[in-house]
């Protein structure tokens, strides 16, 4: 069976964007690959290396959201970037062998130096973080890394690794590929991107109370201040979410949102009791772990045994490779 390597950073609890985004597909992958699922603590640092305080609290809700949504501990390898040391050692490693000018062409290092001018992000730990996901996924010799179209580069800078390493030492490691996620674009509150630095998200941890408060608050087509007004959906927030929640419902909405027969406030309370019944197993299921802290402890140390084991042989490997030791 292939191996599937992806993770995600432990930045707070997980939204519907991370739901819509990113979870769904691991809960179909945990059934077809050997899927590795990291949570990729050494990466927060690399953008918030000052504010480390909340990493364990956001691991281990990030594990109780991970659970809730249906990925099963004994199908998937869950484990804690850090606790698998091996990701250090390919990590150097690697990075003798990675030209300086790869890392610096890296488009998503100039965007986020662009973005992030808050943050000072001079440092070796950013420049250098294509080269620990490189290490990330070779450690487990991953075939394939499910990606957005976005993350192209970061991947064939990985591929570009394995060929040199491949080239000096040997063939070792497999050139991974990708899989591209397609899933449906989920704004926020506010029709941004949904994240939690924008304050515009609604969490898998929400209540229902909570949701249907948030959707009220949701931004709506500002020509459409009556209900008889004629609306636009396309510039809509509330028919954004519909399109995702209702169905075939969806062409009923936009009809009627179009002939000025369906009110705002209708269609909101329409979404909210939608979004209320997707997320009311995933609530159950969440309340259930929350509950049993000593449960998510083992499941932690078991996932990030069974994936040292795995690093550890391949490092074996990658030493015999290299003459070293």
């Amino acid at each position: 069976m292939e191996s599937v390597l992806s993770g995600m950073r432990p930045t707070g609890k997980l939204h519907l964007g991370h739901l819509e985004g990113v979870l769904k597909n691991y809960v179909e992958m945990q059934d077809k690959y050997k899927a590795f699922y990291m949570v990729a603590d050494w990466h927060a640092l690399t953008t918030d290396y000052e504010k480390p305080k909340n990493i364990t609290e956001n691991t281990v809700e990030m594990y109780i959201d991970w659970l809730s949504v249906g990925i099963d501990p004994k199908k998937a390898v869950m484990f804690v970037q850090s606790a698998v040391k091996e990701h250090a050692e390919l990590f150097l490693l690697l990075s003798m062998i990675t030209p300086v000018p790869w890392l610096e062409r890296n488009p998503t290092y100039k965007e986020q130096k662009q973005e992030l001018k808050e943050k000072d992000l001079s440092t070796f730990g950013f420049l250098g973080y294509p080269v620990l996901q490189a290490a990330d996924i070779l450690v487990y010799r991953a075939n394939k890394v499910p990606i957005g179209e976005d993350q192209r580069p970061h991947l064939e800078l990985a591929r570009e690794i394995v060929r040199r390493f491949n080239n000096y030492y040997g063939e070792f490691f497999p050139e991974p590929k990708e899989i591209l996620t397609m899933y449906p674009k989920l704004p926020g509150l506010d029709g941004r991107k949904m994240s939690k630095s924008y304050n515009n998200a609604i969490y898998l941890a929400d209540s229902a109370e909570e949701t249907e408060k948030k959707v009220k608050m949701m931004f709506t087509d500002p020509l459409k201040v009556k209900k008889n007004d004629l609306g636009h959906p396309e510039e809509c927030v509330v028919c954004a979410f519909h399109k995702i929640y209702n169905g075939e419902g969806i062409d009923t909405v936009e009809k009627e949102c179009k002939e000025g027969t369906r009110g705002c406030v209708d269609c909101k309370k329409q979404l909210a009791a939608l979004l209320n019944a997707r997320m009311a197993p995933i609530r159950e299921t969440r309340a259930q772990f929350e509950n049993k802290p000593d449960l998510i402890r083992d499941i932690i140390k078991d996932g990030n045994a069974r994936a040292a084991a795995a690093a550890v042989e391949t490092m074996a490997g990658v030493r015999h490779c290299m003459k070293l030791g």
